[in-house]
């Protein structure tokens, strides 16, 4: 059974959803008619975007806080259950950077951060989604990966380790669930115009180490080039696709 995003009234939760590609995916859905629980860590940035969708006569909520936060993470459920009556759609967005480190330089905060952003605050939020799926027998999940998802060159230890994380949890959450009604799939970003940054250190072993790949990297993409991938991902249109990482990259997978 497939779940269609394409009509109105959809529940959906994006998170990071106050900028970048988190933003232009909630724009998109709220623009086809779905309404979107604005999930971000940044107060103002998540109330601009709930702002805009309802400027343009669409509906959505804000909720803010860290997806660290279990108390967080009930809450953003907890929301798009009780104001849109379930939840058809769950984009797990949110991510940081670390700072190209390599191992040997990867302090235990940088860890712990990244892989708690990245890859532990996108598991609770499905595990607590899935059963609101369950009960309806229908829904999708898309998670944002990356090129670092991929391979070893594309990034550093802490966020190689957490988005190779989201490509398993993808695949095992569309194996477990592939008879329940619910589809998981996850896109691979190449570079994006977006307002992350990397604050590394070029003379570090790590980013050095890195430099003569990332050359590959070639064109940027639009956060809306990367939105339209979600909702594809999450349509009728997609409806056979199930635990698959999509490289929207132009080629630098290929490469």
């Amino acid at each position: 059974m497939s779940v269609s995003t394409d009509g109105p009234g959809r529940g959906v939760i994006v998170t990071g959803a106050g900028s970048g590609i988190g933003r232009a995916t909630a724009l998109l859905f709220a623009g086809k008619g779905a309404r979107v629980v604005i999930a971000d860590v940044d107060d103002a940035a998540a109330r601009a975007v709930t702002e805009e969708v309802e400027r343009a006569g669409g509906t959505a909520l804000t909720v803010v806080g860290d997806l660290r936060d279990g108390s967080v993470v009930d809450r953003v459920a907890g929301t798009a259950v009780e104001r849109f009556g379930g939840i058809d759609v769950l984009v797990n967005n949110a991510g940081v950077m670390d700072s190209m480190s390599a191992v040997a330089d990867t302090g235990d905060d940088e860890w712990e951060r990244v892989i708690g952003v990245n890859l532990t605050a996108p598991f609770r939020l499905t595990r607590a989604v899935l059963p609101h799926m369950l009960a309806a027998g229908k829904g999708a999940v898309v998670f944002t990966a990356s090129e670092a998802s991929l391979r070893g060159s594309a990034a550093g230890a802490a966020y190689t380790a957490s988005k190779h994380g989201i490509a398993g949890l993808t695949k095992s959450l569309a194996v477990m669930y592939r008879d329940r009604g619910i589809r998981c799939n996850a896109i691979a970003p190449g570079g994006t115009a977006t307002n992350i940054r990397v604050e590394a250190d070029r003379t570090a072993h790590g980013p050095a180490a890195l430099a003569p790949y990332l050359g590959a990297v070639g064109s940027v993409a639009r956060a809306e080039e990367q939105a339209a991938a979600i909702f594809f991902l999450a349509s009728e249109a997609a409806s056979n696709i199930n635990g698959a990482i999509l490289p929207v990259d132009n080629g630098w997978s290929a490469v």
